[in-house]
């Protein structure tokens, strides 16, 4: 009887952990969904940059990070911006360093040991996540350090990340996109204006 008692007792146990498991990947779904959703929803530039600053913050539990988008001039990352750290370089050449080479290959980069008291190094992150749309890298989030309650990415972090990645590049392309456009169409429309203008006698 006893036996059977902790046989039982072992049971309710998985099946308690497996329900808490399955609450946070729930949890964590519909913070993507919400997250997805707020990037979507606009096609300003700036906000759509602070949206993803933000879904970084709470999603991925990162407090110190930086944002950098491949340059149309060069092959270089340019910083867009940067959270709870000071970077001390603007640029970094594509290919160089593992922000650079993750921004060539596509590929994330993770450290052995994530869980650190300060951030590290600018150009020795504990996670890079390119920004891709399907094979073409447009940018990558450099993390340096993560909120003191996370120890460790999990499963669920590593399927987030190339969920993130992708809602993020494509958002922040259209918002690009949409930004230039609406800049040629004011530099157009100004410039019609002006020939549509007569002459002053």
């Amino acid at each position: 009887m006893e036996t059977r008692y902790k046989k039982v007792e072992e049971e309710n146990k998985e099946f308690a952990d497996r329900y808490i498991e399955i609450e946070e990947q729930n949890n964590n779904l519909a913070n993507l969904y919400v997250a997805s959703y707020q990037l979507h929803s606009t096609l300003d530039y700036k906000e759509v940059v602070r949206i993803v600053q933000e879904i970084v913050i709470n999603l991925i539990g990162a407090e110190a990070f930086h944002l950098l988008m491949v340059s149309e001039k060069a092959p270089v990352l340019e910083l867009e911006a940067s959270e709870g750290q000071a970077a001390p370089a603007t640029q970094v050449s594509i290919g160089e360093g593992r922000i650079g080479l993750s921004a060539q290959h596509g590929e994330n980069y993770f450290a052995d040991h994530v869980s650190v008291p300060e951030p590290t190094p600018f150009e020795q992150p504990i996670a890079v996540i390119p920004l891709k749309i399907k094979e073409h890298v447009i940018g990558v989030i450099s993390i340096n350090k993560l909120l003191v309650q996370k120890k460790a990415f999990t499963t669920m972090d590593y399927e987030l990340f190339t969920l993130l990645a992708g809602h993020a590049a494509t958002a922040i392309f259209s918002a690009k996109l949409y930004s230039t456009s609406a800049r040629k169409l004011t530099t157009l429309q100004g410039f019609i204006d002006m020939l549509k203008t007569p002459p002053r006698k």
